[in-house]
Parts: C-alpha cells; structure tokens; sequence
C-alpha cells in the first residue's frame, strides 16, 4: 500500500500555520496528529492522521516527549498496558518522541498517579537496559 504522504503535508502545513499550542501538562492524554511517517514509525489514524498520545514530559509550553497509545494490546519490553477511560490501551513506548504542542487537538483525560508512575518505570527500564552506569567503571 503506497501511502498518500501528500495529505498529510497538506494538513501539516495548516496546522503549523493556523494553530497555537493549547495548555498541557504531564499525565494528560491528547489526541495528535503525529502524521504519516516513515517504515515501521508510528503512523496517526483517519483523516487527521491523529492517535491518542500520553505526555511524558513537558520541556516548555510548546515541545514536550510524548508516547502514542493503541488499543491493540501487545505483550512485550516495548510496550505497556494502561487503563484509561476504562479501556486497556499500549503505550508504544519504542515510539517516544519529541512532539510540537501545535500537533495537540483534543484533550481526552488525565492518567491517574499510579498509572503514570508505573508507566514511567517502565520506559526507565526500556530506555536504560543494558547501559552500564558509568560509575560502576
């Protein structure tokens, strides 16, 4: 399947032109156009390319380090279930990235405390595996 990359510019381009980043803030969970991206990179859904994105940090009001969310739920290091809204959901955490807050539509909720924390467990262990730290040399 040949993907329609030229859509997704379109959309792009409005969105970095036409609007402003809304107030957010660490546990919340926003739909996001991510876009449609390269191979195995993950790709937004419909017509707005969006997927449900959980924010992980906030470096400023603008940029902050998100992971996409599926309701496919997979059993593996790179990934990590979440309830949220009642529903069991995969944060993608081989997906991290840094996001633009212009990319943010629609707020969908907030994790609860202890289902953030754990999920930051987890990316620590997915992030740090197998790093020597250095003052053990």
């Amino acid at each position: 399947m040949e993907k329609d990359f030229d859509s997704w510019n379109v959309i792009k381009k409005k969105i970095d032109t036409t609007r402003k980043a809304p107030t957010f803030k660490e546990k919340e969970v926003w739909w996001c156009n991510i876009g449609l991206n390269i191979g195995d990179e993950e790709n937004g859904k419909n017509d707005g390319f969006t997927r449900p994105v959980v924010i992980v940090k906030k470096f400023n009001k603008r940029i902050f380090l998100g992971i996409p969310l599926s309701t496919k739920i997979k059993d593996n290091k790179f990934y990590h279930t979440i309830h949220f809204k009642n529903i069991d959901q995969s944060a993608m955490l081989s997906q991290i990235r840094v996001l633009e807050g212009k990319r943010l539509s629609d707020k969908m909720g907030e994790l609860l405390e202890i289902e953030f924390n754990k999920l930051k467990v987890k990316l620590k262990d997915v992030i740090f595996e197998n790093i020597s730290d250095p003052q053990e040399k």
